[in-house]
């Protein structure tokens, strides 16, 4: 019996426009993209950079990244994929590994930056609110596939969850734990503590962004404990806690370190805005 309020979920999450079926899924992450390139560019336009590097490094970093979350979950979930040739490559159906993703994609447009001879530091920080924003929006995809939800609940938020997309073992639970939304409101909330952190304190260029992965981190360790969806475990506990866990703790020692190594009277003077900018050819 449902609870007096409930969350519910879309009957379909597709539509189809003539011969073409468009997912849900898929169009959410095209607006976390677009979303995260947008207020990237804006942040680092007002520091005197340049759309051209951001589009760059998007490019790069979206399909890098996308290849990435995909590798991340092929390799832990292997045993989820749907069993056909083109398994590995449904990522329509769900299965995208946010730590693949943005691990990979990182990289790779810290890559494309460094060769443009740009402030990597300085693009990492004006990266990290939006990746944050980025993140939020994506797991409304979950919403709309119905997968990677909490256990049952009796809350008033409980989220309805058909009886096909349920884990056999709940079958007879109507209403779990909305884990997409827990998600997207602790990355949208981090998304403001790094705003205010950034305003409030001087920080060592590169420090934000180790601040990002620590606090998004923290809330996947919490929100790992409440999801029910089949997952590798190493005694007992998921798999996504230890990773998780691993780089809460990294990001915060290389927070710390750098914050504590960097003097003042040492740190290079603020770089003018045109050698922010990629230089442009003559």
């Amino acid at each position: 019996m449902l609870p007096l309020s409930s969350i519910p979920s879309p009957d379909s999450s597709t539509v189809e426009l003539g011969p073409l079926s468009i997912h849900f899924y898929g169009l959410t992450l095209l607006v976390a993209i677009a979303a995260a390139v947008v207020i990237t560019g804006i942040r680092w336009t007002r520091r005197g950079g340049d759309w051209d590097l951001i589009f760059r490094v998007a490019v790069w970093g979206v399909a890098f990244g996308i290849v990435g979350a995909r590798l991340y979950h092929v390799l832990t979930s292997w045993d989820e994929l749907p069993d056909e040739w083109w398994g590995p490559f449904a990522i329509w159906k769900g299965g995208l590994g946010v730590w693949g993703g943005i691990g990979l994609g990182v990289i790779v447009g810290a890559i494309v930056a460094k060769r443009s001879g740009a402030n990597v530091a300085q693009l990492a920080d004006c990266a990290a609110p939006a990746l944050l924003v980025a993140q939020g929006i994506g797991r409304f995809g979950n919403w709309w596939n119905q997968e990677l939800y909490g256990g049952p609940t009796d809350l008033p938020w409980g989220l309805e969850i058909s009886p096909e997309n349920r884990q056999i073992e709940y079958i007879e639970s109507e209403t779990f734990h909305p884990t997409f939304l827990y998600e997207a409101l602790w990355s949208f909330s981090a998304a403001a503590v790094l705003l205010l952190v950034e305003r409030m304190f001087r920080l060592r260029p590169g420090n934000l962004f180790a601040l990002y992965v620590f606090l998004y981190s923290i809330g996947r360790l919490w929100i790992e404990t409440l999801r029910v969806d089949p997952s590798h475990e190493i005694g007992g506990v998921r798999l996504n806690v230890y990773v998780a866990g691993i780089a809460a703790l990294a990001a915060l020692a290389v927070f710390v370190w750098r914050q504590r190594t960097w003097k003042r009277g040492h740190a290079p003077p603020p770089r003018k805005p045109e050698a922010m900018a990629i230089p442009r050819e003559r």
